[in-house]
Formats: structure tokens, C-alpha cells, sequence
């Protein structure tokens, strides 16, 4: 077996050529590598399992070389440009053939650009292929060297130096030449042949950044960039973003049909096929999900930044797409149902691609990351994407906002309000002496103003950060009326500093007499103590308060976290607008008034975890067999104050496998009231507690 892995032949001239041969002497394939120039060798790997052959040859040298190898396979890896050098190879082993001896021979294909799934596959001249797009396609060198008579300024020249002598025919062309070719000897000696010398010569090895080229197009001045039409490897869209940025014709001498030939992936199928073994190929994409920060390419981490310059694709909001340049191409896609079909139906083609999806700010602060990250990973377990899959954190808006104004942000409470109507935000406010948020747009800043001016909240500073690390980037301080004016629209992050914050209690207890109560029955704030307490919440808990009265049990209840969901049930609208009353002044937006009457109105609402029942209107059983059905595990406390509710919960209270863990509390609370110079105590109504819960299934 080892003698046949020893006659693979590789003819290199190409980044795909050297990348086979490195590719083969991971695997321990043994094999032997032709290249033209002495500068070809320098840049392969060293390996002892890899034979170079350096020097150019004909057709009988070819033939010769071949023979002498005895070879089975041969791997055509040149430059698709290089017409003469296939023709040569192929000739050579026809002839052979003639003698009775076959060898296998394979073209290598170049990567071309994958186009937008949509884009049917057409010629490359109906591709970008007018003058106002600023690209003009050449069939011959020829061609684009007599056009660029009329192009004045500075020409880049990145069609290497065999091409060189077609350029150089006319002085006016040749002297406002600048050309990029490989730091080989030959090279630079066409170059002097040709009177190209001095800073004329840009010797240099790629592969080349959008910025590199840009770099080169401001330092010499360039006019007109001339380059092959040479697919992603050979960092043609690299040239033509550039020029774009820079506002640089680009002139295209179109690549030239490779014919039949097989993928990096589909040649190593056949090696293996040829030779007997399975390499250890795991032929998938490579997806990274990348936080870029702001949006300025000055603030991507060194990771995120290396990442999107390697990417043959890159996917995200279409504004964060502006400003970067894949191998392959770029698609406004963020959202899963988006991703995953177009991953999918690039699945055949992206082996061993590169795929980065660009989020803003830190992938794991109010990102959008976790969930595609599940959606993807989910598609990857199933089988449906061949892909490994990682994320690179970025930094958020907050962190720069603070950095901007001296502030720290460990000791802030941090919010999103973008694309929500956060409840309790005053509230909120008002517990914290620093309150980072991140906006919407301008619209939230309007919001946020209001919200204040009617909280009466002039104390407050509100300082904004407009278009965060960009060019207009403006830090500025506000009072709440300012706010509710500013009107220009962009990207806002902003804190709010409270002098005056208050410490946020962490229990419950708010005085009777600051309800709203009218003349709606209320239950007193002792009894709200032990009945809350008796509740058992929990972070995320979602509460029934059915016969809610004042709302007070709803109001305490929604105070004490704003993770809790409060549903207040009343039947009179009367009680339903008190409710909200107390609710805007105590700024518990989550607690959601309900006008029904329970049970029936319990069917529409969200499965609760918790209830409490102060008023059923001689319907209790009826109302407990609808919270068993809604959840048959709920906690449940019940008060009563009347005999016949006493009794009924007695009833229910003896009834087998109902309820469990049941707690009866009968309270009876008297208040201090001056009289004269003395204080007598006043007792109120006894009370009954019921507390247990569900006992599962009905």
C-alpha cells in the first residue's frame, strides 16, 4: 500500500495546489510536488514525506517525468490561467497512454465566488459587468491594456509578472504603472526587463485584507486596479471591495472556463479511492456567532476581528454588513428561520468553509445569540448541518458607555428596553443610584423622558451615548423634559443617575392607608403579611389574585419582584378601576387588571403556579376546580371572615386526595388607637388563612 501512496503527483501553482499537498502529508500520504520557481518551493511546508520537484517544464519533460516516476495519480493544481502548463500535462499522458499505461489525472477547481442562492449561474460578463458599477470586464490583457490609455491617474497592477509585457507596450501606460507580484527573483527580473524598477515593483506575498489593498490604493494614489477574475482563494473580492470603498475603477480580465474538474473535497474522495484509505476528513462549516461590539470596526476584539476576515461568508443585519468584505459573499440574515434554510442549501458547498454571523454588541448580553445558537445547534444534532459551532464574545454598549463617562457598571442595575415596554422601569429607577439602558432608537429616550416628567422625577440626569464608537458619537446630558424633545434618530444607550435613590425593601408591608380604597373592601395589611408569606413565591411566579378588591394583595404581591406576574380578577368596574389606580401609584406594571368573574375568567389567561382567593362569591368549589384543572400542582391560600366560607373550606378541607399540606390560621389583629391621654387597643374582624396545596392530577 505505502508504494502507491508514494506516486501521487501534484502540479502546484496555486494556494489550493499547496493546500492538497500539506492536506496529504497530515494523513501521512507520501507524495511528490512540482513547482516552477525556486520562490514556489520556499513557500511550501517542509515535510519528509513530501518530494519537490522545482522547475518549469515542456511537454517532453513532462512526459519524461512522469515516465521515469512511474505515477499513478497525477493532481493538476495550476493556476486556471496557465493554459500552456495544462495542456503539456494532459498531452504527456496521452501519449503515455499510447505505451499501455494509464494514469489517473485530476483537475483541481479553483473556488470560485458562490452567488447569492437566488442569482442563477450565468456568465461572469453578466455579472457587475457595466461601467457605472465601476467594474469593466476584458476578454484579453490586450484589451484592458489598450482601455487603460484613456483611464488617467495611477494604475495597481495584480495580474502577476508573466502578464507584465502586455502592459508595458505604451510609455504613458508603463510609467503610471504600480505592480504587486510575488517577492520571487523571477518576478522582480521581468519587472527590470520590462523597465518597471524602484517603488514601481510591490513585491509582496498574500493572501491580502480588503485593508491591505486599500492601504496600497491610498499610499500610491490609485485610479484603476487591474486584476483576474481569480475566485475567492486567489482574494478577488478583497481587490474589488477595496476599490469600492475607495471609489477605484476596477478593470477585470475574465477568468478563463477550467472545464471539467473536481472540488478540494471531491479530489481527496478519489485519492482515497485510489490509494485504499480513509482520510480523517470531517468536511463541515465552520460557524461563529461574533458580538462586534458598537458597530466600528476599531472596537472588534483581535478574535472577532481575525474571524471576519477569514469568513468565505458572513450574515447579519444589514448595517453591520457595511463595512466588511467576505471570501465568498455577505446576506442580510439574522433571524433562524432565515439562517438555517440558506446554511442548508449551501450545505454541498461550504466544506470546510468558514461561516461568521455577526450580532451586535456582546454575544451574551441581550443578544440574539443564545437562541440562533439553539436553532443551529438543534440542526446540527439532527444531521441537517454538517458544522462545528462557537461563539466570540464582543463588547457591549454599556461597558463602553461607562468607560466614556468615568462610571463603573458592576454596581448599576442594566435593562433592555429595545423593542419593549419594560413594566416597573420607574420603580426601578427609583431603587438604583445608576440605571444602564439599552434603546430602540430615539423613540425609547422620548419614552424614558415621559416616564419620568410624570413620576415626578426632576432630580434625575439622564446622560446618552448617540452612535456609540462611530464618527458622530456624542455624549450628552439630559433632563427628562430634553429628552421627551430629542428627535434625531440612531443608536442610543443611555444611564440614568438618581441622587436620590431609595433602597428597594425586600420585604412586603405597605401602610393601609396608602391604597386607594374608597369604599371597596380591603384586606388589612397584617393579614396580607401572613397570607403572602403563606404563598410560598418564588422568582418567575405567576399569581392569580381572584376577588382582588383595592388590589392590595396584587400590588404587594408584584412589588416584590419583578420576575412575578400578578393577575388581579374584579367583576365590577368600579373595582377594576381602583385596582389600576393603585397600581400606576405604586408603578407595579406587572400586574394585569382583569374585569371577569372567576372562574370564568380564569380560562384565557396563563397557567398560574400560585393563588390567592379573597373574595369567590359563594363559588369557591367551583372556582378550585378550575385552578386544579389550570394547574394541578398550585399553591393556594385562601381568607375568609364570614361563617359560610369558614364552613365551605372545612367541607373542602375534608375531602381525600384534593389537597395537601394544608395550614389553618385563624388571626385576630387589635390596633393601638389614642383615646384622651391613654391608648386602648382596638381589635379587628378575626380572620381564617387557609393555605395548602394541590394534591395533582383531577
Amino acid at each position: 500500500m505505502k508504494e502507491i501512496l508514494q506516486k501521487i503527483l501534484i502540479f502546484a501553482g496555486t494556494i489550493e495546489g499547496r493546500k492538497l499537498s500539506e492536506y496529504l502529508a497530515q494523513e501521512d500520504v507520501a507524495h511528490t510536488i512540482c513547482v516552477a520557481t525556486e520562490y514556489g518551493e520556499i513557500v511550501l511546508k517542509q515535510n519528509p514525506l513530501v518530494k519537490v520537484h522545482k522547475g518549469r517544464m515542456n511537454q517532453e519533460e513532462i512526459e519524461r517525468f512522469l515516465n521515469d516516476g512511474r505515477f499513478n495519480v497525477v493532481v493538476d493544481a495550476t493556476h486556471p490561467y496557465a493554459k500552456d502548463i495544462t495542456h503539456n500535462i494532459q498531452f504527456a499522458l496521452e501519449q503515455i497512454k499510447k505505451t499501455g499505461t494509464t494514469i489517473s489525472y485530476l483537475r483541481l477547481k479553483r473556488d470560485g465566488i458562490i452567488l447569492n442562492i437566488n442569482e442563477k449561474a450565468s456568465d461572469i460578463n453578466d455579472i457587475a459587468s457595466n461601467r457605472e458599477s465601476g467594474i469593466t470586464y476584458f476578454e484579453t490583457n490586450e484589451a484592458c491594456a489598450k482601455a487603460l490609455e484613456s483611464i488617467e491617474g495611477n494604475i495597481l497592477l495584480t495580474t502577476g509578472s508573466k502578464e507584465l509585457s502586455k502592459y508595458c507596450v505604451s510609455e504613458g501606460i508603463k510609467n503610471r504603472l504600480y505592480v504587486r507580484v510575488i517577492p520571487s527573483i523571477e518576478s522582480i527580473s521581468l519587472c527590470m526587463e520590462q523597465g518597471i524598477c524602484g517603488k514601481q515593483i510591490l513585491a509582496m506575498q498574500g493572501p491580502f485584507t480588503v485593508e491591505m489593498n486599500e492601504a496600497l490604493i491610498r499610499q500610491y494614489r490609485i485610479s484603476c486596479l487591474v486584476t483576474k477574475e481569480s475566485g475567492a482563494s486567489g482574494g478577488y473580492p478583497e481587490k474589488l471591495e477595496a476599490a469600492k470603498r475607495n471609489g477605484t475603477e476596477v478593470f477585470v480580465t475574465g477568468r478563463p472556463e477550467e472545464g471539467e474538474g473536481y472540488s478540494f473535497s471531491e479530489i481527496c474522495d478519489r485519492i482515497e479511492e485510489i490509494c485504499g484509505k480513509r482520510f480523517h476528513r470531517e468536511n463541515k462549516m465552520d460557524i461563529i456567532l461574533a458580538g462586534i461590539g458598537m458597530g466600528a470596526k476599531d472596537c472588534l476584539t483581535k478574535e472577532v476581528e481575525r474571524a471576519i476576515n477569514e469568513a468565505d461568508i458572513l450574515l447579519g443585519a444589514e448595517r453591520m454588513l457595511e463595512n466588511f468584505s467576505p471570501k465568498l459573499e455577505k446576506q442580510p440574515f439574522y433571524q433562524a428561520e432565515q439562517i438555517i434554510p440558506y446554511l442548508q442549501g449551501k450545505n454541498q458547498f461550504m466544506e470546510n468553509k468558514k461561516v461568521v454571523i455577526l450580532f451586535s454588541g456582546d454575544s451574551g448580553f441581550y443578544s440574539g445569540c443564545r437562541s440562533i445558537y439553539a436553532a443551529l445547534e438543534k440542526e446540527i444534532c439532527k444531521g441537517n448541518l454538517k458544522a462545528s459551532l462557537r461563539i466570540l464574545p464582543g463588547i457591549s454598549s454599556v461597558a463602553y458607555l461607562a468607560s466614556c463617562i468615568g462610571e463603573s457598571y458592576h454596581d448599576a442595575a442594566i435593562y433592555s428596553i429595545h423593542g419593549k415596554r419594560m413594566g416597573s422601569l420607574v420603580q426601578r429607577i427609583k431603587n438604583n443610584h445608576k440605571t444602564f439602558l439599552i434603546t430602540s432608537g430615539v423613540k425609547d429616550i422620548n419614552w424614558l423622558g415621559e416616564l419620568l416628567k410624570e413620576a415626578d422625577m426632576p432630580e434625575c440626569e439622564i446622560i446618552t451615548g448617540y452612535q456609540l464608537s462611530y464618527d458622530e458619537q456624542r455624549i450628552e446630558k439630559h433632563t427628562s423634559s430634553e429628552c421627551c424633545e430629542l428627535d434625531e434618530e440612531g443608536l442610543y444607550t443611555c444611564m440614568v443617575r438618581n441622587p436620590y435613590a431609595v433602597k428597594r425593601k425586600l420585604t412586603h408591608g405597605i401602610a393601609d392607608g396608602e391604597f386607594i380604597r374608597d369604599r371597596i373592601p380591603m384586606t388589612k395589611e397584617e393579614v396580607r403579611e401572613v397570607g403572602i408569606c403563606k404563598l410560598k413565591l418564588h422568582e418567575g411566579a405567576i399569581v392569580y389574585d381572584i376577588g382582588s378588591g383595592t388590589g392590595s394583595i396584587a400590588v404587594e404581591i408584584a412589588g416584590l419582584s419583578e420576575n412575578i406576574q400578578v393577575y388581579a380578577i374584579e367583576q365590577k368596574q368600579e373595582t377594576v378601576s381602583l385596582i389600576e389606580k393603585n397600581k400606576k401609584k405604586f408603578g407595579v406594571d406587572n400586574v394585569t387588571v382583569i374585569k371577569a368573574k372567576a372562574p370564568e375568567g380564569l380560562s384565557e389567561l396563563p397557567g398560574a403556579t400560585h393563588a390567592f382567593i379573597g373574595g369567590s362569591s359563594g363559588r369557591l368549589k367551583e372556582i378550585l376546580n378550575t385552578l386544579r384543572h389550570i394547574n394541578p400542582n398550585m399553591r393556594i391560600v385562601v381568607t375568609a371572615v364570614s361563617m359560610e366560607t369558614i364552613c365551605e373550606m372545612k367541607e373542602i378541607l375534608s375531602m381525600d386526595g384534593m389537597i395537601k399540606d394544608k395550614e389553618v390560621v385563624q388571626l385576630q389583629v387589635s390596633r393601638a388607637e389614642k383615646t384622651g391621654s391613654y391608648h386602648l387597643m382596638k381589635s379587628e374582624n378575626p380572620v381564617w388563612i387557609f393555605a395548602f396545596n394541590l394534591a395533582g392530577e383531577a
